[in-house]
């Protein structure tokens, strides 16, 4: 019997793997051995039917268990609702304490707010208020849903607090802190994991790992409804979860935040210090206070003889994790990850059996450590968040980039999109109400500033400023290890700066701005309206903003005729509109069109502004062959296996809910036989394509185009699309590039002709095969530049931002079979913010972003690189809208 074989007897021979899975011993009484309970506080066995760690909870148990808490102890714990899923569910909170605390809570939160603003408050006022106060510690769980021991945990955690208010590490606990207990962040990725999960299961739980168990199907549950990571959301908030968890953590201000999470079921458990880079505009005093924690955890893994990791793995650079984000308001913050069951059992590469017992276990000890290792660091905690905010404001006020401005600009949407979203992130905006100067330049009423001498002004210059370097000592390693085709240590995107992905100007000056202004608040609306609604010909809507691409969906769906010019063109009375503008002639219009565009102006956002004249006397009339009428189209996106689930919840939810438009979700194998003859436009996400739909797949596509139909295939979809065989799209992958050229030779003897090796690189270069892909990248923004001229890019700005990201790189379109509309710019200022290796800075310039090949009556367009990135590319929103709404136009 092998080593392995032992210690999986061992493990069976102690673990009895039922459809119930009971342990041998009460799971509650050996959470935090010794401790006597409170009878009164009611277990789970009492309210559930099944002891902490027998079964995986789902959601609607989820919220009866702290129901029942709360009616037990309801001077000690407290839930509040904070938001809804898109699927409806109640997300919630918990806020467990003393009842002094409980009955404080409002009292807290002013207090807390008054200690983030040493404007407002003095130094002496705040050490009143630090000695006073308790620290607030914020546990949240369960962002990605199928990381399931943390909900669980979350629960045994308030229930270990209220049962066992005497144990002595509880009684530090609730003496000097407020815990706040977020215990499922992602119902419904919950909810779809725990329902498949327990569909799988047989006569009993498997702990194979090629089981049914422990392979989700897609989407998985990682991901919310419309499959968002929202782990990745925080920056732009564009979930309902997400909204809801920062407003509630912008009340509390906790000073610790955890984000409790799961990992591959081979590791151990990682916690605090994080690995490199950090932020740099993170605090030592940050990174220190979660050391201290990390260390108080390592004293209790090591009692409970759990095995742990630090450092390796997860950094701390990008701000918008769930660990990252409370960093820029003050708070210390950590991420947690336990190596998952994924389900009841799960056999380790070792032979070992690993339990969800066990998981929940370890994230119940790192829960209450984290509050005892805030504790322990009380007055500490809340004298380090007032200095934060001291030194912010200092910081601020000693920038050359004081105050950022968004000046009053065409993209009206975009600039008012970002300003709100600042607002809901806790930061404080103004409109200036009167024209100004800033550092010698006159701007307008209505435009946007920001001061970033306030508290929230680090996490300004963190998401506003063009770049944010990683520590230099890291990169170097980083391009050590490249050299050595080791693999970079890059977690996540490098470059996130908000003005350029929403595609806004933003300038900057380093002197405080006097302008009269009104603060933005986070819900303010976009005022849309109707100049001279009574016009006697038509209605114009100037193209270029999501604004307007949101009334032309809202105009089609509500059966309104309108045309959308090709060009741009002058008024008779000289006012310039710019190409793709929306034209509604009354002639062809029921008799209550004013009333429809009023209202959808006024959702949307839109300007309208109404004609007494159809008089062009520049670009194309409204009778023009390039004045097209639109349509209504019947909108599908390849749903299901061989799609990536991000790439296609991203893409779905940027058409349906930011544009207004309804599509069809069609599982991906039916493309290859469908009948796709009542839909106008097909969009392929990111995938695989090849075994699901094949060359009969492809046929069925090229035909469908011919007939009509635009495909329009996003990021890696193209190298479906761009096979030779198929004959969709006339562009190639890219290799990596090599200056040596040479083919290898045929000849398979054990011999070849010598080499000589003058350098390292020589060795690294004859160490590439031929068709080795450019080099991966974690993701930047990158600099675009686009052809204004063609229909296609109608009302689209001339300089685009993009995420680039992956490794998948094209070559132009050659003029005979269509043409590239737009392009990265050249290697020297391809890279808008992050950090891309100097070879795909060469390979990417001048390449394609966005490419167009007619095909018959139809035609098929190429995003080299998505424009529905995590939804937060605002400033593609016209581009994509054009590729959907002006191509079917065009292709009738």
């Amino acid at each position: 019997m092998s080593a392995k074989q032992i210690i999986k007897a061992i493990s069976v021979s102690v673990v009895a793997i039922t459809a119930s899975f009971n342990a041998s011993a009460a799971n509650t009484e050996t959470m935090w051995p010794g401790t006597a309970y409170n009878q009164q506080i009611p277990t789970f066995k009492q309210v559930l039917g099944y002891d902490v760690g027998e079964r995986i909870t789902n959601y609607n148990d989820m919220r009866r268990y702290l129901s029942a808490l709360e009616q037990a102890a309801p001077d000690r714990i407290k839930v509040f609702k904070y938001a809804n899923s898109w699927e409806g569910r109640e997300l919630v909170y918990a806020v467990v304490g003393t009842a002094d605390h409980i009955r404080s809570l409002e009292t807290l939160a002013n207090n807390t707010q008054a200690l983030a603003d040493p404007r407002i408050t003095s130094e002496k006022e705040a050490k009143s208020l630090i000695k006073n106060l308790p620290t607030s510690v914020w546990l949240q769980y369960a962002v990605h849903g199928n990381e399931i021991s943390s909900t669980d945990a979350a629960l045994f955690t308030a229930y270990h607090l209220l049962a066992a208010p005497n144990d002595a590490v509880n009684s530090k606990i609730l003496d000097n802190t407020v815990v706040f207990i977020d215990p499922l962040q992602n119902p419904d990725g919950r909810e779809r994991f725990v329902t498949r999960y327990y569909a799988t299961v047989g006569l009993e739980h498997s702990a194979d790992r090629l089981s049914a168990e422990h392979n989700e199907p897609w989407p998985r549950g990682r991901t919310n409804h419309y499959l968002f990571d929202m782990n990745r959301d925080w920056l732009a908030l564009t979930q309902p979860e997400s909204k809801g968890r920062v407003a509630a953590i912008n009340k509390y201000k906790p000073q610790v935040v955890v984000d409790i999470h799961e990992m591959g079921g081979d590791q151990s458990y990682y916690f605090a210090p994080a690995a490199q880079p950090f932020n740099p505009h993170m605090t030592k005093t940050q990174i220190a206070n979660m050391d201290a924690i990390g260390q108080n955890h390592a004293k209790y893994f090591d009692e409970f003889g759990f095995d742990y990791f630090t450092r390796e793995i997860f950094d701390a650079f990008y701000p918008g994790y769930g660990d990252s984000w409370p960093v820029f308001y003050g708070a210390s913050a950590s991420t947690y990850e336990v190596g998952s069951a994924r389900g009841h059992v799960f056999e380790k590469n070792t032979g070992e059996l690993l339990t969800y017992f066990n998981t929940v276990k370890r994230q119940f000890v790192a829960s209450i450590s984290t509050a005892e290792g805030a504790a322990n660091q009380r007055e500490k905690l809340l004298g380090d968040f007032y200095q934060y905010q001291v030194d912010a404001i200092d910081s601020g006020k000693d920038s050359k980039e004081r105050v950022y401005i968004l000046p009053k600009q065409s993209n009206r949407e975009g600039a008012h999109r970002l300003a709100t979203l600042m607002a809901e992130h806790g930061v404080e905006v103004k409109q200036a109400t009167e024209d100004f100067k800033a550092c010698g330049v006159k701007y307008k009423a209505g435009s946007y500033f920001i001061d970033t001498a306030q508290p929230r002004g680090v996490f300004v210059r963190t998401t506003f400023t063009d770049q944010v370097d990683m520590a230099e000592a890291f990169v170097k390693e980083q391009e050590r290890r490249r050299a050595r085709n080791l693999g970079d240590e890059i977690y996540d995107v490098t470059g996130w700066s908000l003005p350029m992905m929403f595609n806004v100007d933003s300038d900057s000056c380093g002197r405080a701005v006097s302008a009269d202004s009104k603060a933005v608040q986070a819900d303010d609306t976009l005022l849309g309206k109707v100049n001279n609604p009574e016009a006697s010909v038509a209605y114009i809507v100037a193209w270029g903003d999501t604004a307007a691409a949101r009334f032309l969906t809202a105009a089609l769906q509500a059966g309104i005729k309108l045309k959308s010019a090709d060009q741009a063109f002058v008024l008779g009375d000289k006012t310039n509109y710019p190409a793709g503008s929306l034209v509604i002639e009354k002639r062809l219009n029921d008799k209550d069109l004013l009333t429809k565009i009023s209202q959808i102006a006024e959702q949307t956002g839109a300007i309208v502004d109404g004609v007494d004249s159809s008089w062009v006397i520049e670009g194309p009339s409204f009778g023009s062959n390039k004045t097209v009428p639109m349509v209504a189209p019947k909108v599908a996106i390849a749903w299901d296996a061989a799609t990536r689930e991000l790439s296609a919840g991203n893409t779905r939810f940027v058409i349906e809910r930011q544009l207004g438009y309804p599509v069809t979700a069609i599982r991906t194998p039916m493309l290859a036989w469908a009948d796709l003859s009542d839909y106008q436009v097909l969009i392929l996400p990111e995938g695989n394509y090849e075994q699901a739909l094949g060359k009969s797949g492809a046929a069925n596509l090229k035909s469908w185009v011919k007939a009509g139909g635009v495909l329009i295939a996003l990021g890696n979809a193209n190298r479906f699309t761009t096979n030779a065989d198929y004959g969709l799209l006339d562009v190639q992958r890219e290799q990596a590039y090599r200056e040596d050229k040479a083919s290898s030779s045929d000849d398979k003897s054990s011999k070849v002709a010598g080499q000589l090796f003058a350098s390292r690189d020589d060795l690294k270069a004859a160490s590439i095969e031929p068709h080795t892909s450019p080099d991966y990248v974690a993701g930047v923004l990158a600099n675009v530049e686009v052809d204004q001229e063609h229909w296609l890019t109608a009302g689209v700005d001339k300089d685009l931002v993009a995420v680039a990201y992956g490794n998948d790189i094209y070559t132009p379109i050659k003029l005979n079979s269509g043409k590239n509309l737009a392009w990265f710019t050249g290697k020297d200022d391809v890279l808008a913010s992050g950090y891309l290796w100097q070879q795909n800075k060469a390979q990417l310039a001048y390449k394609p972003l966005l490419v167009h090949q007619p095909q018959g009556k139809g035609m098929v367009i190429g995003f080299t690189q998505s424009p529905t990135y995590r939804a937060y590319l605002e400033g593609m929103n016209v581009l994509l809208t054009n590729t959907i709404f002006r191509a079917a136009a065009h292709a009738q």
